[in-house]
């Protein structure tokens, strides 16, 4: 008989964990690359932000003058080429009167580049503002009167809507060979503009679009032959219109009414 010690025992198994194998050359190139890239990038922003040395201006110089636009970008000489906020210096010339858009930019090495467009004055506004042609106020104490340009005023706010009403009456008129002078709307919205010859035309504040086509359809073709002869012509009716005229002799006014 075999004895328990005779038996063979089984063999022990083992089991080795394989070494993760590491690519070295991939680790150093994963965290040194970007190290080196930013280090030659920092490098390569200080060599180029050298100082501003030279400014170029590019301006019609009719409304807006180069001491107004140096003035602004002046302050830039000695900083540095990248350091300068493109953006808020182009904010800041726009805030000039006059200047419309303005357009910077950097040219290599030490030169930083600014474009003027100014204003096109449309019209004057209240007392010392002026319109430009899209309507906007953009400045409100003008150095000059411009007493060739249409007078426009109304309360704060309605700059836009005035502007669009006289562009929208001034063709019309030109067509009838008439020229507006004066548009006002008061502080109720009624309108009333007055023609070169002084003839003031009361539209009022309803039906705006009904009355001026009264205007231009019956009132012009009917008084045109004597509008020297008129002081005013009234359109706030619901059907009709009203005419104020002047006597030959002391310049008193005498009414018609006239009816569509």
């Amino acid at each position: 008989m075999r004895t328990k010690a005779n038996r063979r025992r089984a063999p022990k198994r083992t089991f080795t964990l394989p070494r993760p194998r590491i690519n070295w050359r991939r680790v150093l190139a994963v965290v040194l690359v970007p190290v080196v890239l930013i280090g030659a990038a920092a490098v390569l922003e200080r060599a180029l932000d050298r100082p501003v040395e030279r400014l170029s201006i590019e301006a019609p110089f009719q409304r807006v003058t180069a001491v107004q636009i140096e003035g602004v970008v002046g302050q830039q000489i000695g900083r540095g080429f990248l350091s300068v906020d493109l953006d808020d210096l182009r904010s800041r010339l726009e805030a000039l009167d006059w200047v419309d858009s303005a357009t910077v930019w950097r040219r290599w090495p030490g030169t930083l580049s600014v474009r003027i467009s100014e204003h096109t004055a449309a019209a004057r506004w209240g007392r010392s503002g002026l319109l430009n042609v899209a309507g906007e106020l953009f400045t409100e104490d003008s150095r000059h009167a411009y007493p060739e340009l249409p007078l426009l005023a109304g309360p704060r706010g309605t700059e836009r809507r005035v502007a669009e009403l006289y562009l929208a009456i001034r063709d019309r008129l030109a067509d009838a060979q008439l020229r507006l002078t004066t548009l006002q709307m008061d502080e109720r919205g009624a309108l009333a503009f007055a023609l070169a010859g002084g003839q003031e035309v009361r539209i009022g504040r309803e039906a705006l679009d009904q009355r001026l086509e009264r205007f231009f359809h019956v009132a012009t073709p009917v008084l045109s032959h004597q509008l020297d002869s008129i002081e005013y012509i009234d359109l706030r009716y619901s059907n009709g219109f009203s005419v104020g005229w002047r006597t030959a002799t002391d310049g008193t006014l005498t009414d018609a009414a006239e009816n569509t």
